[in-house]
């Protein structure tokens, strides 16, 4: 399933949204780009407090502090987890340079229970403005995360 593109379909509208380089996989894989298939619960909105105001959502909002990064190295105890920076081993920085995650929210997927390399950091989060693919979470414009946002709430699932 290699289409890198998708439809998001929320509260009866449509948005364009953009997967994972090597399009969707039932199984992932720590770094194999995929956006990996299933259901997953919303479970933390996090925001650059520095470049906008919570959106407004159903989802209880949290700023990304400078010290937020995001443990990938399998086999560490927090893989998969919010760690604080710096961390030992790789991880990834949340509060991003490149407005990515401007927005971003944190997805179920591979967390309880929680395998070792199965992936990580699958999240919710912004797309770049040319569309292109992300590493293997889903992404939507900014105007569109605001819009899906307001139609968020605990219960809310994304289907991939």
């Amino acid at each position: 399933m290699r289409s890198t593109t998708g439809l998001l379909i929320a509260g009866g509208l449509q948005f364009p949204c953009s997967l994972g380089r090597s399009g969707r996989a039932f199984i992932k894989r720590e770094g194999d780009g995929a956006t990996p298939m299933g259901r997953w619960k919303l479970r933390r909105l996090f925001y650059r407090a520095d470049r906008m105001r919570p959106p407004r959502s159903g989802l209880a909002a949290r700023q990304i502090r400078d010290f937020d990064g995001w443990c990938e190295t399998v086999g560490d105890r927090n893989y998969n987890r919010l760690v604080r920076i710096p961390y030992a081993t790789s991880h990834e920085f949340m509060k991003r340079t490149d407005g990515l995650y401007d927005v971003v929210v944190e997805l179920s997927h591979n967390e309880c229970p929680r395998v070792q390399g199965h992936g990580s950091a699958v999240f919710f989060h912004l797309r770049q403005l040319d569309g292109s693919p992300t590493a293997g979470c889903i992404a939507v414009s900014l105007k569109d995360m605001k819009t899906i946002l307001q139609l968020c709430g605990r219960k809310t699932r994304i289907v991939v």
